[in-house]
C-alpha cells in the first residue's frame, strides 16, 4: 500500500495449488499419541513465459526439523477439489485512508472464480466482526466493504482476531485462505507488557529487571 505514515500489507495464507496429506515417513511407524496426518495446500509458481511442469507425489519432499515426512496423497486443486473458502480480514484500527485502495480490493474479490466462496470481516477487540458470510456472489461480498473505524478496541490484535475466526470457521472440505489488510501491530501484546511492568513495580531490582525483559 502507498502511505507515508503506515504500511499495510496483505498476508496470503494457503494459496490455491495442490492438496497434500503428510505423515511420518518410516514405514510401519506408529503415530505418536494424539498425532494425525496433516493436509496442507501447496502452490507451485513458474515464470510467466514458462509452462507449469507436471508435479507428482514423488517430486515432493517434506521435513520437520531433521525428520523426513512422507507425502501420502497429492491431489490437484481442480474439478471437485477446486472449492476455496476465501476470507477477507480488514483491521479496524488502520487509517480510513485505506479506503482509497478498496477499488483494487473489490476488483480482486470479483475476479475470483465461481468455485471460490468469499467472506468479509473486520478485526478488533481480539475478535472478528463478520459483515459478509461466505458467498459465491462476489459482487455482494465486494459491496460489503466499509471504511475501518480507525480504533482497535481493547486488546486489539490481528493475530488474536485470526484465531477467533478459525475457531468459528464453518466445517467444509474446501481449501481455506485468509487475506489480511493490517499494519501488523499487535496492540494486545503492548498492553499486556505495560500491565506486567506496573504489576511488578514493587518487586526487587532483579525481579524488576526480569519484568522489563518480559515487556520488551
Amino acid at each position: 500500500m502507498k502511505s507515508k505514515r503506515m504500511k499495510v500489507f496483505y498476508s496470503l495464507l494457503s494459496m490455491a495449488g495442490m492438496l497434500a496429506s503428510i505423515s511420518p515417513a518410516h514405514a510401519g511407524e506408529a503415530l505418536p499419541t494424539g498425532t494425525v496426518p496433516v493436509s496442507m495446500t501447496v502452490t507451485a509458481n513458474v515464470a510467466s513465459n514458462k509452462r507449469m511442469p507436471d508435479i507428482s507425489q514423488d517430486d515432493i519432499q517434506v521435513s520437520r526439523g531433521k525428520s523426513r515426512l512422507q507425502v501420502t496423497n497429492w491431489v490437484p486443486a481442480r474439478g471437485e477439489h477446486a472449492g476455496l473458502d476465501l476470507f477477507i480480514l480488514i483491521d479496524d484500527s488502520v487509517d480510513s485512508r485505506i479506503g482509497l485502495q478498496f477499488d483494487d480490493l473489490r476488483a480482486f474479490i470479483q475476479a475470483q472464480p465461481a468455485t471460490t466462496s468469499v467472506g468479509v470481516g473486520y478485526m478488533g477487540n481480539a475478535a472478528v466482526q463478520i459483515v459478509q458470510d461466505f458467498t459465491t456472489d462476489h459482487a455482494q461480498a465486494a459491496n460489503s466493504l466499509r471504511l475501518p473505524i480507525g480504533h482497535p478496541g481493547a486488546y486489539g490484535s490481528p493475530y488474536l482476531s485470526v484465531i477467533d475466526l478459525m475457531k468459528r470457521w464453518p466445517d467444509s472440505n474446501n481449501r481455506r485462505e485468509v487475506v489480511m489488510v493490517t499494519d501488523g501491530i499487535d496492540r494486545a501484546r503492548r498492553h499486556l507488557g505495560w500491565r506486567l511492568s506496573i504489576t511488578h513495580k514493587s518487586s526487587t531490582d532483579d525481579d524488576a529487571q526480569l519484568n522489563v525483559d518480559k515487556a520488551s
